[in-house]
């Protein structure tokens, strides 16, 4: 029998999520989404945590869709019609689960995260950088419009010319850029990543929790944050490009390791 697709562990008042998929980089399968809904759900009804930590196993973080099977979330109890948006943003509702959890979310980003691997780890409040890891919103690349409220949030995170040059082109980063961005808040060795998210949770973990819990409500209702509405918008516009000659062979480039030719249709 194969190990659970996410794992969740409990102690000492801090939760560790462990995306467990090495061999497909830990990428949005159905079985990997299930797993985040499911844990994220158990962790906002433990009372006894005080901060979770999200990593994953393997050389990534999170890459993102798993092109092989569909940039989209087919849903086999949906027994209506689900329009193309509604199932781009079928594939993003559980990592934007992470949203609900009321305790501070550290990703330990040990490995790669691109595209909506990298929205997973924008949906957390604190983020640590493996320093030669490869982080980037790469959509445009691939012939798409950003999900996940990439447009939303990363402005938010990094001021909005950096986010803008980030997203229009598309560029891979290393983790150590990454912290120079204010994209990560540390970047250290690959094999230091756990255990300085742990030291940060601790810390948390530390504090009075109701204190905690409340600083956090505060620092985003002040910041009128609604990322679920704008992957709402963000949904409409990349089912469009999904529909695109250029989505097609941007995909087919990544999955054949090429360059893409884009021809703007």
């Amino acid at each position: 029998m194969p190990e659970p697709a996410v794992l969740l562990d409990v102690k000492d008042h801090i939760a560790v999520l462990t995306l467990n998929r090495p061999d497909n980089r830990n990428s949005m399968t159905d079985d990997v989404l299930e797993g985040l809904r499911e844990s994220t759900a158990r962790v906002r009804d433990d009372e006894s945590v005080r901060c979770l930590i999200v990593t994953g196993k393997g050389s990534s973080f999170c890459a993102g869709a798993d092109f092989k099977s569909g940039a989209q979330r087919e849903d086999s109890t949906d027994r209506g019609y689900r329009a193309p948006n509604e199932r781009s943003f079928a594939m993003y509702r559980p990592f934007l689960s992470m949203l609900d959890v009321e305790v501070p979310v550290i990703a330990a980003m040990q490995g790669h995260a691109v595209g909506g691997g990298l929205g997973l780890a924008l949906v957390c409040d604190l983020r640590v950088a493996n320093a030669t890891a490869k982080y980037g919103a790469n959509f445009t690349r691939l012939g798409l419009h950003p999900g996940m409220a990439t447009t939303y949030l990363l402005p938010r995170l990094i001021g909005l010319p950096r986010a803008t040059e980030l997203l229009l082109t598309g560029r891979i980063v290393t983790g150590e850029e990454a912290c120079q961005l204010g994209l990560a808040n540390y970047a250290v060795p690959g094999d230091q990543v756990l255990a300085k998210a742990r030291s940060l949770a601790e810390e948390i973990a530390g504090a009075a929790p109701l204190a905690v819990r409340w600083t956090k409500q505060s620092i985003y209702r002040n910041l009128d944050w609604d990322p679920v509405s704008a992957a709402h918008d963000e949904a409409h516009a990349q089912s469009r490009t999904l529909e695109t000659e250029d989505a097609k062979e941007g995909i087919a480039a990544m999955l054949e390791k090429r360059n893409p030719r884009f021809r703007g249709c």
